[in-house]
């Protein structure tokens, strides 16, 4: 088993989502069951049927957060003291072919959200970034093509 790396932030949220899970929406499908029974003959219980299928994809979700929480390796980024990149770095690079300016935050690949500026580390602009610094000129192959990047600002916030 492999350890992936994960930021504090991102285990704290993983963790009130099984909490969650757990405390609200598990009773709520337990109540789903039941109420589902007393309407009879389960054979033919469509909403029987699909409490029971709800319930199982609650608690595969939730064995599925629980491995992860296991894999995790957290990393509390705010106590690395680095003016080069690494794990949990807030990056903002200017895109040299658009002069459009670009925040990222390197993270895990459990915590990782694109559109919202979260990349994960094995990401082809996160590889590239790694132990850069600010004023450092990048080009990276990505999907699309080439993309250019300065790097104006680096942060462990």
């Amino acid at each position: 088993m492999t350890k992936e790396p994960i930021t504090l932030e991102g285990y704290e949220r993983l963790k009130q989502e099984i909490q969650r899970l757990k405390t609200v929406e598990r009773p709520a499908t337990i109540k789903a069951i039941a109420a589902a029974r007393a309407h009879g003959d389960l054979k033919e219980n469509a909403e029987y049927h699909a409490a029971r299928e709800e319930q199982g994809l609650l608690e595969a979700r939730i064995a599925d957060l629980e491995h992860t929480l296991a894999l995790a390796h957290v990393i509390d980024h705010k106590t690395i003291k680095s003016d080069s990149i690494a794990f949990g770095a807030t990056i903002t690079v200017l895109d040299l072919q658009t002069d459009a300016k670009k925040t990222y935050q390197i993270v895990g690949k459990f915590e990782s959200d694109v559109k919202g500026g979260k990349i994960p580390i094995a990401s082809p602009i996160a590889r590239a970034l790694i132990g850069k610094k600010v004023g450092d000129e990048i080009t990276i192959q990505v999907p699309k093509g080439t993309q250019e990047f300065e790097i104006l600002k680096v942060e462990y916030v």
